[in-house]
Order: structure tokens, then C-alpha cells, then sequence
């Protein structure tokens, strides 16, 4: 493989990695949202936030890539492919970080809500002090976990014109004929950014852990 060819595979690694990150934060906002929009004892908010999950979960991404792409220009909404593709992704990881959310934050333990209580913490407080730091703790495997996914269903984008990762690897591949170099490469490459994402995620666990002491 030339250094130019190389070059390319490179670019197309730091453009993946760009369009999972942009997505998964977004995607953790929405999330949050979401989240709290289902703890919420008002149907009001509840319902439409289980319809969400309840979507984003059950239809394939390759689905829902689709529909947003071809949905946007016919609403009259003229946008990029990789805005269509970081909605896409974005919404789909907010359902499945909604749910971790959620688990983390039914997870605090009952005890320390109930002396925040006794000690006259208001809502918001015990939610900035105590829910929310032991929450993202709890949820903090899944979410990184979530965060792999994202990166290697990204894969997927290419369906809607964005020449990521994997995409770049058909295009080479098919010009220079020879598939084995350029797939095993593009794999090489996510599972180098998979690793080092793990690895950030095990040290923000050991960090959480520390400060927790």
C-alpha cells in the first residue's frame, strides 16, 4: 500500500472518529432528556419519551439512517448527508443512553436520598450532589460501551453518501483490487480506536473510583 493510499485510510479513521464523537455527545444530551422525561411521573412527558426509546430501539439504524435522509428533503429541509448521518446516529444512541440513564439513576440508593431529605437538600441539589454523580458512575461501563457501537455502526453511514472508514476501504479496494489489504486495514484501524476508547473509559472508571474514596 502506498503512503498516499495510506494517507487516505488515515483521514477517513479521523472523519469517523469526528462524526461518532459529534453524535454520541449529542446523542447523551438527547439522552438526558429523555431520560428524565420517563422518570417523570407526568404521562404527558413519559409516553412520548417510551415511544422514543421504543423506536430507536426496535428499528434497525440502517432503517432509520434511511428515513431520516430521505425524509428531510421531502419536509423541505435541503441538508449535507453527514448532518443527515449525525442526526441518524445521534437520535439512535440517545434512545439506548436514555435507557442506561435510567438504570443508573433508579440505582441510587434509596437510604441517601432519604437523608438528603432529613439534612434539607432541595431537589436540585440532591440531583447536582448525589443522583446524578452516583448515576453517571453506575452507567459510566454502558456508556462507553454505547460509545463503541456507535463507532462501528457508523459503518453504516456510508448508505447515505458519507465516505467514512469503511466506505473509503470499498473505494480502494474496488479501484486497486485488493479487497484483503484494504478491509484489513479499515479493521485494524477500529479496533486501534475501539482499543483507545476502552481504555479511556477504563481510566475514567478508575478515576471515578478514587475520587469517590
Amino acid at each position: 500500500m502506498s503512503l498516499r493510499l495510506f494517507e487516505l485510510m488515515l483521514w477517513a479513521a479521523g472523519y469517523t472518529v469526528v462524526i461518532s464523537a459529534i453524535s454520541i455527545v449529542i446523542g447523551l444530551g438527547i439522552g438526558l432528556l429523555v431520560c428524565a422525561a420517563k422518570l417523570s411521573p407526568n404521562r404527558l412527558l413519559s409516553l412520548p419519551a417510551t415511544l422514543f426509546i421504543s423506536f430507536f430501539r426496535g428499528v434497525p439504524l440502517l432503517v432509520q439512517l434511511l428515513l431520516i435522509y430521505n425524509l428531510l428533503p421531502a419536509v423541505g429541509i435541503s441538508v449535507p448527508s453527514v448532518v443527515a448521518a449525525v442526526v441518524g446516529l445521534s437520535l439512535c444512541t440517545a434512545a439506548y443512553q436514555a435507557e442506561n440513564l435510567r438504570g443508573g439513576f433508579n440505582s441510587v440508593p434509596k437510604g441517601l436520598l432519604e437523608a438528603a431529605d432529613m439534612v434539607g437538600l432541595t431537589p436540585w441539589q440532591q440531583l447536582k450532589r448525589i443522583r446524578a454523580p452516583i448515576a453517571f458512575r453506575l452507567t459510566l461501563p454502558a456508556l462507553v460501551n454505547e460509545a463503541i457501537l456507535i463507532l462501528k455502526a457508523s459503518s453504516l453511514i456510508s448508505v447515505v453518501g458519507v465516505i467514512e472508514l469503511t466506505r473509503m476501504a470499498q473505494n480502494l479496494a474496488a479501484s486497486t483490487y485488493k479487497p484483503l489489504l484494504f478491509y484489513s486495514v479499515a479493521g485494524a484501524l477500529y479496533l486501534v480506536i475501539c482499543w483507545t476508547v476502552a481504555g479511556g473509559g477504563a481510566l475514567a472508571e478508575r478515576m471515578a473510583r478514587v475520587g469517590r474514596a
